[in-house]
């Protein structure tokens, strides 16, 4: 099978889908912004031809560089795994007819408020939400719904550009910073009250083959915004157990709905005193290094699984679920310079055998601000056997771990 894969480099974990596709069996053709020269010998390995253009999201020039592949071999799939290159993708597959993703769907998985118009429509229990491209949109959805509301841009990923908005003086900040007021479209939710987690799969032409469900801790707009928070993400491995039963169903639903193939999938629930809502999905795995956390949890290759979909229809392995993995930030004290650490060797001597990967940056490495993410500065990524035992070891790292900066 030949495969192009769209930007294979960058970033790092890039590489990783197309090993995966490579130990699948594919012919992967790469195509991304890099010239060939800054390429891994790794990975120019694993690559069975590399094409460099401008920008992998200007649709016409990717349109010229798949029509290029084209003309040398038969291309049976075109993927994508970050989320600003899905709707590029899609519309290119579409131009040239490989199979994979539609633009509807990539539209629907991409535009919140359409999103969620078409899952209500289908009975999905969502957050009340509009597209405000005015100021006086937004200020007439809240007059409708009321506060507080969440205010984020329409395609946005994770908590970038977002913001929870408590009242009418609040909004009209938001009005002015979101660049709505400019005339930057938004979107506008109600905002839900409750406990913030995700589920991934690997879908199989609209089946699940493999799933994953992770907690936040906090939940993400609050660990974005508080300096003082060590967040975490939890993968639990009691996803069999009737708790998670309406989400995974709920997942299972979403993916039909919005008529998701063969894919990777991200989709974000919230459960609180008004139950279970949907609230995102992406046809696309998740950031952060999260498949990272699941293998480590699984003791499989979840891009090699990712792969055996996409090549041969089908996974290979069963998770063992043998473990709970998560990930915890750790954010430095202030802005500046990473000048050292304390609390890691207590950490290392206590819990080593349970700390599966660390990225602590080295001294006088800059500091990148609280809003760049989980993995921004420095973080551990730990398992255990017992999800409570692993919450409790997550939660001593992060009063523990001190990262200092100057």
């Amino acid at each position: 099978m030949n495969v192009i894969f769209i930007e294979p480099s960058f970033p790092y974990n890039q590489r990783e889908f197309v090993r995966g596709l490579h130990a699948a069996g594919a012919n992967v053709i790469g195509i991304g912004e890099r010239p060939v020269s800054q390429l891994s010998d790794e990975l120019k390995g694993w690559l069975g031809d590399y094409l460099q253009i401008g920008s992998v999201v200007h649709e016409p020039t990717l349109l010229e560089a798949v029509k290029a592949v084209q003309r040398k071999l038969w291309v049976d799939r075109l993927e994508a795994t970050i989320e600003a290159h899905i709707m590029a993708a899609a519309s290119v597959r579409e131009a040239v007819g490989i199979p994979g993703t539609s633009t509807k769907t990539a539209y629907l998985c991409r535009d919140k408020p359409a999103m969620k118009e078409a899952l209500r429509k289908a009975g999905i229990p969502c957050a009340q939400s509009t597209r405000a491209e005015s100021p006086q949109d937004a200020r007439d959805f809240a007059a409708a719904v009321g506060y507080p509301l969440i205010i984020k841009p329409p395609a946005g990923a994770g908590a970038s550009g977002t913001y929870r908005v408590r009242d009418e003086k609040a909004l009209e900040r938001v009005i002015e910073e979101s660049g709505l007021a400019q005339g930057q479209a938004v979107a506008v939710e109600e905002f839900i009250e409750g406990h913030e987690g995700f589920i991934d799969t690997v879908t199989i032409d609209g089946k699940v083959g493999h799933e994953f469900i992770t907690h936040y801790y906090p939940n993400v707009l609050e660990a974005m915004r508080q300096r003082w928070i060590s967040p975490q993400m939890v993968a639990t491995n009691r996803i069999n157990e009737p708790g998670y039963e309406e989400v995974r169903e709920l997942t299972r639903e979403v993916i039909g709905i919005l008529d998701i193939g063969t894919s990777a999938t991200h989709m974000e629930w919230f459960y609180g005193p008004k139950g279970l809502k949907f609230s995102e999905i992406g046809c696309r795995p998740p950031g952060v290094g999260q498949w990272d956390v699941y293998n480590a949890a699984n003791e499989f290759d979840l891009y090699y699984e990712w792969a055996c979909a996409i090549v041969h229809g089908k996974t290979q392995h069963r998770p063992s679920r043998r473990y709970s993995a998560g990930m915890i930030a750790l954010r430095p004290e202030r802005d500046g310079r990473i000048s050292g650490y304390s609390g890691v060797d207590a950490i290392g001597s206590r819990y080593g055998d349970c700390i599966v990967a660390a990225h602590l940056p080295d001294q006088g490495t800059p500091t990148q601000p609280v809003e760049a993410g989980y993995m921004a500065n420095a973080w551990m990524r730990v398992r255990h056997p017992d999800y409570d035992e692993l919450r409790r070891i997550l939660n001593e790292i992060g009063e523990t771990v001190r990262v200092h900066a100057g």
